[in-house]
């Protein structure tokens, strides 16, 4: 009986965990709602996406250890694909002429279109991955950035299917607090589940000890191609309910800005958890919010 109660103790709290964070996001939700102030109803909304991406980050970083500065990339294609899809034909015709007949004609609702974009995004980390986690260390961290570039300047020039530099507009703006709940805590449940898995359990693994690990017979490459495509899936999913909580997209808003407060979110919360990942958006979103309310200083009085 001793033996198993470790083990039991560690399955009670992988059951537990998502719940705990699930109602710990249900009770800042209602809270934002219950002082019926639009901008607060608005920054808990903001702050739910950015629960989705940075859990989404966390699938990865947290479990393999490996920092990644690409995932914004993964936001941006999702937030690309849903526009596509989701954006009036009219409108496609004035801003984006160079997109292919069928994307140019399609009408898609929101959640259609944010799952093509999560499925989009991880069939490009899929892709992109198979490369650039044969590298490892700071070598990998650094691929990740050479990809986050790559995406950045592809978006920003190929004007007539991204509109270059110039900000796609129109997007229907369908994320309301309980719309980035749901994602939210979507995120949070597959990233639980994956992180107590077998094989989260061996990214784990090879994350404390790489040598010790490849010694018993765990294949770190193809666990951390796992972890990076579902991670992807979940920063494209973000990166929808970014572009169509906002209504306006634009390549830059992927960028460097986007990857180093998740990484500030991250590394606040704690990097080894998914509870720290989830405490660290909400702590930086209040602290933020907070410091924006201060009352300004009145201008000193200057003498005539």
């Amino acid at each position: 009986m001793t033996m198993t109660s470790p083990h039991l103790i560690r399955r009670r709290m992988a059951a537990t965990t998502p719940v705990v964070l699930a109602l710990i996001l249900l009770a800042f939700v209602l809270a934002a709602l219950s002082l019926g102030d639009r901008a607060i109803a608005r920054m808990a909304a903001e702050t739910l996406i950015r629960v989705t991406l940075v859990v989404g980050f966390w699938i990865f970083v947290g479990n393999s250890g490996v920092v990644s500065f690409g995932h914004a990339a993964f936001g941006c294609i999702g937030a690309y694909v849903s526009a596509w899809t989701t954006l009036k034909p009219e409108m496609k015709a004035m801003l984006l002429p160079g997109l292919p007949e069928t994307l140019a004609a399609a009408h898609w609702h929101f959640l259609p279109a944010a799952l093509a974009g999560g499925i989009m995004a991880a069939l490009v980390a899929l892709l992109t991955g198979a490369a650039i986690l044969r590298l490892s260390g700071i070598a990998a961290s650094i691929a990740t950035f050479a990809f986050l570039a790559m995406v950045n300047t592809i978006w920003a020039n190929w004007t007539p299917v991204t509109g270059g530099t110039s900000s796609v507009v129109g997007l229907d703006r369908y994320i309301t607090p309980w719309v980035a709940f749901g994602w939210a805590f979507a995120a949070i449940l597959v990233a639980a589940i994956h992180a107590h898995s077998a094989s989260g359990l061996a990214l784990r693994a090879t994350r404390e000890d790489e040598v010790a690990a490849a010694a018993s017979g765990i294949d770190r490459y193809r666990h951390r191609l796992l972890a990076y495509t579902l991670s992807g899936f979940f920063c494209g999913i973000g990166g929808a309910l970014m572009g169509h909580f906002i209504g306006v997209i634009n390549p830059d808003g992927f960028y460097l800005g986007l990857t180093f407060l998740m990484l500030a979110m991250l590394v606040i919360g704690g990097v080894g958890s998914l509870s720290g990942a989830v405490v660290g958006v909400l702590a930086l979103s209040i602290a933020v919010e907070g410091l924006v309310r201060l009352p300004a200083e009145p201008a000193p009085l200057t003498e005539a």
